[in-house]
């Protein structure tokens, strides 16, 4: 593998043939795998520090995981991935390292006999997802042409919500078809169905990737463009310059997309933190973490999030069809709207029955953030540098997510009460303030020249 500078724009920016949609779906279903791990990572981890005798306190620092290791890696493997010449293409190597590195990390997680194993595991299995996950964004920019961006990204957010959804479901399906029992434990006191979840993870993960290179393979660079990268110079130097001078140069509506992207992922990761605390108070009338109603808040709160993780693949490829008629700044304008109105109506809900009019709306905005925002950032970057500008862009997750680690318990005492609910409620504000903030995007001018 040979990596230096990245290609020309004219070398990266030729006009690229129309593909059928099973190609598009094809090249997709690796995503699915890397979301089941990622759901598998949601729903379990928490209970796995747990079991293995975490201070609850400690569990968001057992979490910082995830936003560091993405701080860190994404950029510079995406940086990477532009500068690569390879007979197994640009990005493959990458998700396909990467996927084989998560599997692994699943398949041994579940046995681990202390807190620190499981730790270090974590760092190490989302180090490997983002080494999967921009290189991969990057993989479908890279093969279709501009009118078909959009539909590739919301085939992603498809696969988002299959991928979450199943993970979710997975142990109470095993339990379901009398094949594991509920409670039996191994003798580190992680749970059997946790054990056989990993296990399915691990298969889907390599699998699903595998799938999708060998179903669509990587569109070859020509020769003025490997030229042009074997021309440069190479090396974690020139690398580390590339992001600085991506940094720098970063067009000016993906600088614009930074307001929204802060409202709307410290408004999701609110959500998720006190979505279980906010339906033991609304639906159960406690407070009480030892209470049953505390613990039918938790069950709630699964099949809650499995029904927007529903509605999100279901209704992607209708967002797909209204970007195509309409334009994606509209169509997520008015999905961060659904999801922001949802999350203001849901702590009025008292009875579970009624909890599916916010998840249409939450479900629709999060398909819409998992696939529209990256065709307005396809739309925006040069397709020279899409790799570093799709690890960059990880930045405007990650940012909002250590921001809300570290201020948000002030902001949950002085601020909000201390009450859950009001939590849920700013978060739905957040969102209606990222509805607003896609106002401040400037879409480019398709005639305009590329940027260099």
């Amino acid at each position: 593998m040979a990596i230096s500078a990245a290609p020309s724009p004219s070398a990266a920016t030729l006009r690229l043939p129309a593909v059928s949609f099973w190609d598009i779906l094809n090249m997709n279903v690796g995503f699915f795998g890397l979301q089941y791990s990622f759901g598998l990572q949601q729903t379990n981890m928490s209970p796995i520090y747990s079991y293995l005798g975490a201070d609850p306190e400690k569990l968001p620092f057992l979490w910082l995981a995830g936003p560091l290791t993405g701080l860190l890696v994404q950029p510079i493997v995406g940086a990477l991935s532009d500068r690569t010449t390879s007979r197994w293409g640009r990005r493959t190597p990458y998700f396909l390292v990467g996927a084989l590195v998560c599997s692994m990390c699943l398949l041994a997680m579940p046995f681990s006999r202390a807190v620190w194993m499981a730790a270090s595991l974590l760092w190490i299995l989302d180090a490997a997802n983002n080494v999967t996950m921009e290189p991969y964004r990057a993989f479908v920019s890279d093969q279709l042409p501009a009118e078909q961006v959009p539909t590739g990204f919301l085939t992603q957010s498809f696969f988002t919500g299959l991928g979450i959804t199943l993970a979710n479901f997975t142990p109470s399906v095993l339990v379901y078809l009398g094949l594991l029992s509920a409670t039996a434990r191994s003798s580190n006191n992680i749970p059997h169905t946790t054990y056989a979840a990993f296990g399915i993870g691990a298969a889907v993960s390599i699998g699903a990737i595998l799938y999708s290179v060998l179903k669509v393979r990587e569109k070859p660079l020509d020769a003025a463009a490997v030229a042009a990268i074997r021309a440069e110079p190479g090396g974690v130097g020139a690398t580390l310059r590339e992001i600085g001078g991506a940094l720098r140069e970063m067009p000016l509506a993906m600088r614009q997309m930074s307001v929204m992207m802060l409202c709307n992922w410290y408004g999701i990761f609110c959500y998720w933190q006190y979505i279980t605390l906010c339906l033991a108070r609304t639906i159960y009338n406690t407070s009480d973490q030892n209470s049953a109603g505390f613990a039918q808040a938790q069950l709630l709160t699964g099949r809650v999030n499995g029904t927007y993780n529903v509605v999100t693949f279901c209704s992607a490829f209708l967002l797909a069809y209204l970007v195509r008629r309409w334009g994606a700044k509209p169509v997520h304008m008015l999905s961060l709207t659904l999801a922001g109105l949802g999350l203001l109506l849901l702590p009025n809900v008292h009875n579970p029955s009624l909890l599916m009019a916010p998840m249409l709306g939450l479900g629709i905005g999060w398909a819409s953030m998992m696939g529209t925002t990256y065709a307005l950032l396809a739309s925006s970057i040069p397709k020279a540098r899409t790799g570093v500008y799709m690890g960059i862009f990880n930045l405007f997750i990650v940012v909002p997510m250590l921001i809300q680690t570290l201020t948000f318990s002030w902001v949950f005492r002085h601020v909000l009460d201390a009450r859950p609910e009001n939590v849920i409620r700013l978060a739905g504000a957040l969102f209606l303030a990222a509805a607003a903030a896609v106002l401040l995007i400037r879409s480019p001018d398709r005639n305009a020249a590329p940027e260099a």
